[in-house]
Parts: structure tokens; sequence; C-alpha cells
């Protein structure tokens, strides 16, 4: 039986999933991928490490569905976007690669937004630079790390590093080259932009741009003994994730609003027409002439994981011990305070905030008398406000009366329940666990002409989706409080700025 593998790298883990041509998931193997933080502000991995475990992944999947490597007709990589992956002239990775949760640029982006770069690269490609963007990240290697920039052969993105380890080419696609160095009215590369930057020696650097359909190469013998699949296996572009996670789930096309409460809060919709403004990037979509606003923060449910693996860690492994699920324990505290008054909010801005770096994170209103169940039902709202405020953006500008959700926060039908209520929506949950694996092999089935187009799903989505439409009374309840929720960060700007201050100085004290 044909089948089709992707690869789906997010922040903390690697998975490898397998689909046959009707969209049926046989089966996913997951690797956890240590996520390596040497300073404040700065969050790496080990490249290497990267590809190991995802090949090892492979290696589990292929062996836990009895997939013989031959039928495997096609493979494609997806993963977090922005961040930077960079090698040498050689290939060999110039240190650990960096995610999209880095912050050391900070200081880069501010400079920027005094002096006028912010709204220049603003009108010039489609968005402001933000802490992550590659455009950021490499001028602060430029300004504090000479030597290395100095090397720099090759600016990847990480399912491009992870398409590399595969068939030894080097190259992007159409969605990922526009994080940071296109035109938004031509999609393509802009020596403009780059020269915008400070960074124009690195133009030989940036890489080619195929479709996403497109076969780029083909499964090495070196990345064969590694991973279990063939030699000479198809192997193409890929895209970025936010773009295949749209596309999984059938939010690829205009007037539906896609939703991911993952790692990051992403909200996107796809438009023929590219509408630009800084509260979203507006980016390639998938077929050139169509452009995917997407308006994004660092914010979403990175808060939920923190706050398990900060605070219920020794609890979670008593469960597992058991064969539980920390979730299924922890779902009636959270049921149980969301449908009680309350005075706790959230706002969930630990790596981020769509007004930027400045912004922590913190709980307001908190009183003797709350249980963790209400820290819980806070945190989780929070992470729904944080959608809205982006939602509500796109709602001015574009027109679109159905939202997608996915990610691992929808598959509890509590949270798909709160996301309607507070969006005041209907909101759709497909059965699609790997939204952006399945993304991504749409695409490389259509590369082998194992479907007759990117977007020629083969499911039946409706028999697969489950919608939950807003209670009226839950929806005012939620309005009252994303009121407050709004008005008390807008208060917060200068108490942040302060305890940024404070931070700052006590890392020179203490540097000192």
């Amino acid at each position: 039986m044909d089948r089709i593998l992707a690869i789906d790298s997010g922040l903390t883990v690697t998975k490898a999933v397998l689909f046959d041509i009707s969209g049926r998931q046989i089966a996913v193997a997951r690797r956890n991928v240590a996520q390596l933080k040497p300073s404040p502000r700065r969050i790496e991995r080990d490249m290497a490490a990267l590809w190991n475990e995802t090949a090892s992944a492979i290696r589990d999947v292929l062996a836990a569905s009895n997939t013989d490597r031959g039928d495997v007709v096609a493979v494609a990589a997806t993963a977090h976007g922005d961040g930077i992956y960079l090698l040498d002239d050689k290939g060999a990775p110039l240190g650990p690669g960096i995610l999209s949760l880095d912050s050391r640029a900070v200081d880069v982006v501010a400079d920027w937004q005094l002096d006028g770069t912010a709204s220049r690269a603003l009108t010039l490609t489609g968005q402001a630079p933000h802490v992550s963007a590659p455009s950021a990240l490499l001028r602060w290697i430029r300004d504090h790390e000479p030597d290395r920039f100095g090397r720099i052969g090759h600016v990847l993105a990480c399912k491009d590093w992870l398409r590399f380890c595969l068939s030894g080419q080097i190259g992007t696609d159409h969605t990922e080259i526009s994080t940071s160095f296109t035109a938004v009215e031509s999609q393509s590369c802009s020596d403009e932009a780059l020269a915008l930057y400070g960074l124009s020696a690195l133009r030989s650097a940036i890489p080619q741009a195929d479709h996403p359909a497109t076969i780029i190469g083909r499964v090495t013998a070196e990345a064969a003994l590694a991973t279990g699949l063939a030699e000479g296996t198809p192997v193409a572009a890929g895209l970025h994730d936010v773009t295949a996670s749209a596309l999984g789930i059938g939010a690829h096309r205009p007037g539906v609003f896609g939703i991911v409460a993952g790692t990051y809060s992403i909200n996107e919709c796809v438009a023929s027409q590219p509408k630009v403004d800084s509260r979203w990037y507006c980016r390639n979509a998938i077929e050139p002439g169509q452009w995917n606003h997407m308006s994004i923060s660092p914010a979403s449910t990175a808060n939920y994981d923190w706050f398990l693996d900060t605070f219920c860690a020794a609890e979670r492994g008593q469960t597992e011990v058991l064969g539980a699920d920390i979730h299924a324990r922890l779902r009636p505290e959270i049921e149980a305070a969301l449908n009680r008054p309350s005075s706790i909010l959230y706002h969930p801005y630990l790596f981020g905030s769509p007004m930027g770096a400045a912004p922590s994170a913190g709980f307001l209103g908190m009183r003797g008398w709350h249980d963790r169940g209400d820290v819980l039902a806070a945190l989780l709202e929070g992470i729904a406000f944080n959608h809205r405020d982006h939602v509500d953006a796109l709602r001015e500008r574009f027109d679109g009366k159905a939202v997608r959700l996915t990610g691992g926060a929808s598959r509890s039908p509590v949270v798909a329940q709160l996301f309607a209520n507070i969006l005041n929506m209907p909101v759709t949950v497909t059965d699609t666990d790997e939204a952006a694996a399945w993304g991504v092999a749409l695409c490389a089935g259509a590369a082998v002409g194992a479907f007759p187009c990117w977007d020629a799903d083969p499911r039946d989505l409706c028999s697969i989706s489950t919608l939950y439409d807003p209670a009226s009374d839950r929806a005012a309840h939620y309005e009252r409080r994303y009121a407050v929720y709004r008005q008390v960060a807008e208060n917060l700007m200068e108490t942040w700025d302060s305890l940024n201050a404070l931070e700052k100085l006590e890392r020179e004290v203490h540097h000192d």
C-alpha cells in the first residue's frame, strides 16, 4: 500500500507521521528534542540532535506500522517557522539552531522601531521585524558574533535543515522564504530588504525557493541508513508549519479563520490580495498570487505546558506510572472552576505577546480561597483571550464567518467550547490529530502524483468534524472579562518596562 511520510518538527517535539493516500493516519512516532537555554532570552537546540531524534522517530514509525520501506512514495517536512538554522559553506551547522521562542534580539527590534526601519520593512515586506525573525537574529549575530556571521554559508529554517539531512539538497519553499526577506507584492527575495536590515552580505546565503509540492531531491544513502527509508525515495520541498496546519484542517481558503492553539498562538486567513498591517505578517500562501495573513505570538499552550512542568511534575509522573493521563485528572478541576465566579485574570506572556517582547506573564486577582482549578481555568481563559486579540485584528479587515481550530488544546471539548464562547463564533474541530503533518503530506503526495493537486484532500471533512456553537450567556460573560483583560494589559505597559529594566540591571550587577 502506498504511504506518505510527513515530518513535523515543533519547538519541543519532532514527529514522524505515516498516512495512506486516503488520508488515514497509520501511525505516529514522537521524540522530545531538548531546548538549550544558555542565558536569559536565548532558546536554542542542537541541530545534530534534532536530526538524530527525527531519524529515530522515522525508524520507529516504520517499524510500529509494519511499513515496508518501498511503500513510502514520498517524504516531506514541516516545522516551526522563524528562528534560524545556519550552515557554513560546506553544509556543517554553525552552532545550535535558534528557536522562534528566542528573544535575544529585543534591542535590535527596539532600535529598528525607533529609527524607522520597522515601518519601512512593514511596507516593503508585509511584516514588521520581531525578535525571532531571521532578519533580527541575523543582525544580532552580525553585531555580537562577527566571526560566526562571516562564516555563514546558508540561512535555513528548521524544516529546511531536515530536508537537507534527508536529501543533501540546500533550499527552501515559497512559504518559508517570506519570513523576512521577500517583497510583499512580488513574493520573491528582495535585495532592498536585505540592505534595509544591514544584511546584504548574506545575499548568496539565502536559498532558492520552490513550490511546496515540488520534488527537490531523493533520500541519500546516508539518510536511508539513519532512517530506514529506501534510498532514492522522493523528497518534496515541504512548507512552513503554520500554512501546513491551515491546509490540514481546510482553513487554507478565503473566508475561513484558521487557529492553531499550540506552543504559539497562531491565527490566520488567506486572501487573494495582500493586506498589510502591523498586527500581522502578510506572507506567501502556498500558491503564488495568494497571501497568508498570520497574526501570531508565542503565547498559547506553552503556558499550560509550563504550568504542568513547573507545578505538576511529580503528579504527572505518578499518573504516568499508573497509566493515567494528567490532563484527564485535571479536567474536573478546570471544568468546575470555569463554572463559578472568579476574579483571576492571566496574561499568557511567558515568551512574548502581541505587543512585543516587553510584557511578561502574570496572574492578577488571586485570593486565598482560590485553588488550582481556578488558576488553571484562568490560564486557559488567558490563552483563548490572547487568540481573540489576534482574531479581532483580522476580523477588522477580512470577512470570515467560520473558524477551524487545531493544536493540542483543540482535543479537549472543554477548551474548544471555551474558544467558541470567547470568540463568539462557531468553531469547527476536525479529527485530524496531526494537521500540519497532513498538510505537508498532501503537498508531498501531489508532488509524486498521488493527488491531482496539493489541495485535493481525499477526506470527507464534514464527517470527521465537530462543531462548537457559542452559548450566548457564556459569550456575554467572557465579553465582560475580556474587556478587563485588555484594559489591564494596556495599563501594565509601564510596569512591564520597569520590570524589564530591573531584570537588565540585576543581570549587569550579577555579571560584574
